[in-house]
């Protein structure tokens, strides 16, 4: 039954890890995977986490299972975390957020969704957008469709030719879109252009489906929601796919959500129970542990406030990072627009072959569209990054 299976090329980002691993240099400097690093280039514990993990292990009392949906509590405090806790989404009986594994698991829950939905249905996703995000949504079988997003000179968002591409979308088609902090280029929409961009939504009856996978990391946890709570107090019904890896440092545990809001009470009931249904047919079950340190956190107001401070640490750390990199870059050009950015990530901007320049010269490891993760850096490497990147810029 194997004998005809191929080895498949691997993953480029794995591929970039194992070729860091096996570099002897001890210098070497790794931007390239997509998790939170702290100053001492680790991906820290939260010291939230940590203690929600030490009550946790004192009060749980059962591993039994915990039921397709997860844990109500997770649930509800990750709704008020994306909604507010005043959405009145909530209290028309129109919202709910079903516990998924990952940030991951949401986003094929919502493909295999939307395939009960509409099978024919397009889903239009940003160019770039993060990568995992095709075959996710391809392999449940949706068409995907893309609409422009980055200017590739200027790295900021194109926003006219992005409206006018998702003018030729149809009624009910997908339009996949990041909250805060897009992945990879970390160039947000402004509230304006949300609210431009919702006006075209509605009036084209197109459905909004977005990935909220760093809320706390760009400007706040609140100000990070404002496009996303705009646009789902505008519209009848709107997927939200969420994940906790970045803003509680869960990553290992794969803790998420799907959110589905619907037109009012009774469809949002029935499409409630087919989402259950996918779900029972795929894992059955999500895992427990991670949504229950989020929601030890969440209900316990010591807890939270510490988690906050922390997560307002990791983004004053990544604001910083990016202040004091296009400033060390400034000889070599106008790279203003990394400190304008948000999040983890940014594109340098530079060609392929001044990526392989920086990895074979000077051991930093960035992928080849030039994306690199800020948190990567720290203040003693910094400026010998920024160094090799305008030595590299002039050898092009």
């Amino acid at each position: 039954m194997f004998e005809h299976l191929k080895v498949l090329p691997q993953d480029p980002i794995l591929q970039l890890m194992q070729s860091f691993r096996e570099d002897p240099r001890p210098d070497k400097v790794d931007l390239g995977v997509g998790v939170y690093r702290d100053a001492a280039g680790n991906t820290p514990i939260m010291g939230a986490v940590r203690e929600a993990s030490k009550r946790l292990l004192l009060s749980e009392t059962t591993k039994s299972y915990v039921g397709p949906a997860g844990s109500q509590g997770f649930n509800s405090g990750l709704t008020e975390l994306l909604l507010g806790a005043d959405s009145a989404l909530s209290r028309d009986q129109r919202v709910s957020t079903i516990q998924t594994p990952g940030g991951c698991g949401a986003l094929r829950m919502a493909a295999e969704f939307i395939k009960i939905c509409k099978p024919d249905a397009s889903v239009w996703v940003s160019t770039p957008t993060w990568a995992n995000h095709l075959p996710l949504l391809g392999g449940a079988g949706l068409r995907i469709r893309d609409y422009p997003y980055l200017n590739r000179q200027s790295l900021e968002v194109d926003f006219d030719d992005m409206m006018a591409t998702l003018e030729t979308a149809q009624k009910e088609d997908l339009v996949l879109l990041h909250g805060c902090c897009h992945n990879p280029s970390g160039a947000d929409l402004t509230m304006d252009q949300w609210q431009d961009l919702t006006a075209l939504i509605q009036r084209k009856q197109l459905l909004p489906f977005v990935d909220m996978a760093y809320q706390g990391l760009g400007d706040g946890l609140e100000e990070d929601a404002r496009g996303l709570r705009y646009l789902a107090e505008a519209v009848p019904e709107m997927l939200v796919a969420a994940s906790c890896s970045k803003n509680f440092g869960l990553y290992r545990e794969r803790t998420g959500g799907l959110m589905v809001i619907s037109d009012n009470a009774k469809n949002h009931a029935a499409a409630t129970s087919q989402l259950l249904s996918v779900i029972r047919a795929h894992y059955s079950m999500p895992p427990a542990h991670g949504a229950a340190l989020v929601e030890t956190i969440l209900q316990n107001k010591e807890l939270n406030r510490q988690w906050q401070d922390e997560l307002n640490g990791m983004r004053e750390r990544i604001r910083q990072l990016r202040l004091d990199f296009a400033d060390k870059l400034a000889p070599a050009g106008d790279f203003d627009f990394i400190a304008r950015q948000k999040g983890m990530f940014s594109f340098l901007g530079i060609s392929e072959k001044q990526v392989h320049y920086l990895r074979e010269q000077h051991g930093i490891y960035l992928l080849e569209s030039s994306r690199i993760n800020m948190a990567g850096l720290s203040d003693e490497t910094l400026p010998r990054v920024a160094a090799a990147v305008r030595e590299a810029l002039d050898s092009a």
